[in-house]
């Protein structure tokens, strides 16, 4: 298989830039803002969005993780009993009446994002719930879109949408494999 880099290093930071200033206009404040970022290279993204608003606005924004494999519609409870490769999720803070973003990598199919709003209300009753993703690749199954996008990347079925985060890849960049 072949992959080519079509987002560099500084492209990537542009874009969580982007995002960050995109959740400040609509938000009027951010005082009840919660970030929740979908394991795994989500919760980087929501990590560095969380950074960029401290910069920005001088507040912080709690930061949670969550973990939506037993939420996931491609997965027998068979499988889910026997998977290993459940992490656990961790929101530090009440969600209840609070602004949740949700925080992902690449925006596919919307199957994570109904995973993700499933796996969320066992935590509680948000005010509102929003999606921020670094990629928005198109192909929907499900009637889901993102609010916060850092870049639309149109691409074919046959293609898929690697993202390398650097707290996690040890590089960083997007690209498109084939």
């Amino acid at each position: 298989m072949m992959e080519k880099e079509v987002v560099d290093e500084m492209t990537m930071t542009r874009a969580i830039t982007r995002i960050t200033y995109e959740i400040i206009e609509r938000n009027k404040s951010i005082d009840d803002v919660v970030l929740v970022g979908i394991k795994t290279r989500g919760i980087y993204i929501a990590q560095r969005v969380a950074q960029r608003l401290l910069q920005l606005e001088g507040k912080e924004v709690p930061v949670g993780e969550l973990d939506i494999t037993l939420y996931r519609d491609d997965v027998t409870p068979d499988q889910s009993l026997l998977d290993a490769r459940v992490k656990g999720s961790d929101i530090p803070v009440d969600i209840n009446g609070k602004q949740v973003i949700l925080c992902d990598d690449v925006l596919f199919t919307g199957r994570t994002i109904r995973a993700a709003l499933d796996a969320l209300m066992d935590f509680g009753r948000p005010a509102k719930v929003s999606v921020a993703v670094l990629v928005d690749r198109g192909h929907r199954q499900l009637p889901i879109r993102a609010d916060f996008v850092g870049k639309n990347i149109p691409t074919a079925l046959d293609e898929e949408i690697v993202v390398h985060i650097r707290e996690y890849d040890n590089d960083e960049g997007i690209y498109i494999k084939k």
